[in-house]
This record gives structure tokens, sequence and C-alpha cells, in this order.
């Protein structure tokens, strides 16, 4: 099956998503970041809805132009903890490998949007994947390899099973994660030979699916979920808190419903990371808590996810529950797992 992606913005105007009065102010945001939107979720855009969820993901606007003080281009701290090229060893007992460097589909919030995309990431070379896996084996204490990216899942099946059987050679290693947006995005990918590269007999294997609105779960992503897990996947969720796209409790209990009804557990919910021209996208972490307070008066104990945080810098993911944070000189700050507060952008 052959999917058509648009990936600029001349060709977002040409499906009419992009207005004839807006294509030469998002000139410098397609030169700034990538754009890439698979036709099939194109089509599930209300083009007569300025709002709709889908397209505030995916469609360009001339407020990525906006840089705030505090944005940064590696906003979570990779680089401070990257032994190798490619691979992220922040925790003691699991590493992140970046095993793509671009995506089915861009999202106009990436946190890695300056390291993302055709033209800005590199493909791991097989010796570049050779002294990853040399890593791995020399540090006994790492249970968990988490691959992402870009989208992990843009490996072809071949790649993606090679990863599997070196990381099965790998004792210490109990547990494969792969995080990706490809159910919802492309479903058409996850074939059975797909799903079933990504499954072990000696491993546990999850996929951590990246989802934001209930409206990506089409009857193709719920069969794609399907697939995976019935290769003995475990499927946990993945989504960030974003203004205009599920900050209502209303758009975030339908999508934390979405999950469970496609078997996947909600997992994290992400505070926005502050990379750079994604202020537009920002709910403010009091409003963030009240939506997870209501979900507990309007879901099931399955669909509530940890409210969380990747502190500046690489420090650790904070939890942004009450007794993890505190607001001092009007600034609120999060406790990291070092015990030290951090602040945390507005």
């Amino acid at each position: 099956m052959t999917v058509s992606t648009l990936r600029s913005v001349a060709a977002l105007n040409a499906a009419g998503l992009v207005a004839d009065a807006h294509v030469r102010e998002l000139a410098d945001v397609e030169a700034a970041y990538v754009i890439a939107l698979p036709e099939p979720l194109a089509r599930a855009i209300n083009p007569a809805n300025p709002r709709d969820a889908i397209r505030r993901q995916f469609v360009p606007s001339a407020e990525e132009l906006d840089i705030r003080p505090g944005e940064a281009a590696d906003p979570i701290g990779d680089e401070r903890h990257s032994p190798l090229p490619g691979l992220v060893h922040r925790y003691p007992d699991r590493v992140l490998i970046k095993a793509a460097s671009t995506c089915p589909v861009y999202c106009r919030f990436c946190f890695r949007r300056e390291r993302v995309g055709p033209d800005k990431g590199e493909a791991l070379t097989r010796s570049d994947l050779d002294a990853i896996f040399a890593y791995i084996a020399d540090h006994p204490e790492i249970f968990e390899v988490i691959l992402t990216g870009g989208d992990p899942l843009m490996l072809s099946a071949v790649r993606a099973r090679e990863i599997t059987k070196r990381l099965e050679g790998i004792d210490h290693v109990k547990v494969i994660r792969w995080h990706t947006r490809m159910p919802v995005t492309r479903p058409d990918r996850i074939t059975p030979v797909y799903a079933n590269a990504l499954s072990s007999e000696t491993k546990a294997v999850f996929v951590a699916v990246h989802a934001n609105h209930a409206s990506e779960f089409t009857t193709e992503a719920r069969a794609a979920c399907r697939l995976l897990s019935g290769q003995g996947i475990a499927l946990v969720s993945q989504s960030v808190l974003l203004r205009g796209v599920n900050d209502t409790l209303e758009d975030l209990s339908d999508l934390m419903r979405a999950f469970l009804s496609a078997g996947i557990k909600p997992y994290y919910l992400h505070q926005l990371d502050a990379a750079p021209g994604t202020a537009h996208f920002r709910v403010p972490v009091e409003e963030g808590q009240a939506l997870v307070r209501g979900l507990r008066d309007t879901v099931s104990g399955l669909a509530i996810p940890h409210y969380v945080f990747d502190i500046a810098g690489g420090v650790s993911k904070a939890s942004l529950a009450l007794s993890d944070f505190e607001r001092r000189d009007d600034v609120w700050r999060v406790r990291g797992r070092d015990g030290e507060f951090y602040p945390l952008a507005d």
C-alpha cells in the first residue's frame, strides 16, 4: 500500500488545510521545522473547524516563530547524558536508543524538533549500533532498553527484528520498550510481519503509543493496536497536555477511554517540554492538576495516567502531584530525584 504524505506548506495549501492568506507567513516555519502529514490523517481533519485537534497538532502555525525565554533546542538534556551517538543513559537501570531520526508525521510541539527530520538527524550506522549494544552488554545495571527517535518504527521490519535479536542476546536486559506514533498515524505499517519483528519470546516487550486526542483512534488504528497486542506485546500510552487539543476534561476523558478501548493502558501525561516555538500549546500546571483530579472523578482508575514533567537539563522526570512541587518567589518548582527543586516553565 502506497501512502502519500504532504510535506510542504504548498501541499497543505493544495489540500485545503492552509489558507492562501497564510502561505507566505508560514514560509519561515517551513524553513525552520520539517513538515509531514500522511494523506489518510489529513483527510481526518475537518477543514471547516480551525480548532480541529488533528489540524492543531500537525499543521504548522505562525505561532511557532514566537520563541520564548527558557525554551531550548534540547529541553530535557539528552546531550548531557549521551555517552555514545544515539544513546542516552539518564537513569541507572535503563537507556534510550534514538533508533531513527525521522517520523511519519511531525508534531508541531515536538521536544526534539530541532533534531529530527530528513535534513537534521542522522540514522545510526551499523558501527554505531554495535557500539551501543556493546555498551549495554558492559553495563549489567541496565534492565530496560527504550527505542525512540524520531519514530523507531520508521525502521524496516528487518532492522527492527535485528534490534530485538541483539537485545535478546543480552541476559541482564529484561524489558524492551518502543515509543511510537505509528499505530495512529500510519497504521498500514503495522503488519503481522512488523508486529512479529517487535515481539520476543525471552524479553518483555512494551509499545508506548503516542496519541493526544480520541479522534486519532480510527478503525485502522485500533486494528493496528490489536495486531501488536496479539503478539503478546503490552501497550501503554504517552500523551502531552496541549492547549486546544486535550485541555478540557471531556477531551482528556475521551482520550483515556480511547486508549483503554484500544487495549492500551494510560501511562504518561506529559507537561509540555520547553522546545522552541511551542508556548502556544502550553497549559499551566494548575490547570493540568485540576484536569487530572477531574479524571479521577470521571473515569476508571485504569484510565488515570501519571502526570509528569521532564526537568530541564536531564535531571529526571518529576511527578506533578501536589507533594512534588512548590511555588516560591512566584515560580513553580518541581522536585527531581536528587531531592532538589527546579523551576518549571510557565
